[in-house]
């Protein structure tokens, strides 16, 4: 996992920058909570694997700050049943 995954703030989301693209994760923190209600990749980028390296840049990101994350994006939903080495942070 090379690709960093970038908070960016101001917009609420993490971001991952791919050849010039960037695929998103909207977030909300409510709490030690880490809502995801959206993950989003360019057209271009979908079914690249894109969006699975920014998820897991966001869990990097959820476990280091001692959150727990409520996926509900259906997206993020199926890739955190998909990835159980991250069950502990639901």
């Amino acid at each position: 996992m090379d690709d960093p995954v970038k908070d960016n703030p101001d917009r609420r989301r993490f971001e991952l920058e791919i050849d010039g693209m960037t695929v998103f994760a909207s977030y909300r923190r409510d709490g030690d909570e880490l809502h995801i209600p959206y993950v989003e990749a360019p057209p271009p980028l979908r079914g690249t694997g894109a969006a699975d390296r920014l998820m897991h840049g966001v869990m990097r990101i959820a476990r280091a700050e001692g959150r727990r994350v409520v996926p509900i994006c259906g997206y993020a939903a199926a890739w955190m049943r998909r990835h159980r080495e991250y069950r502990d942070l639901l």
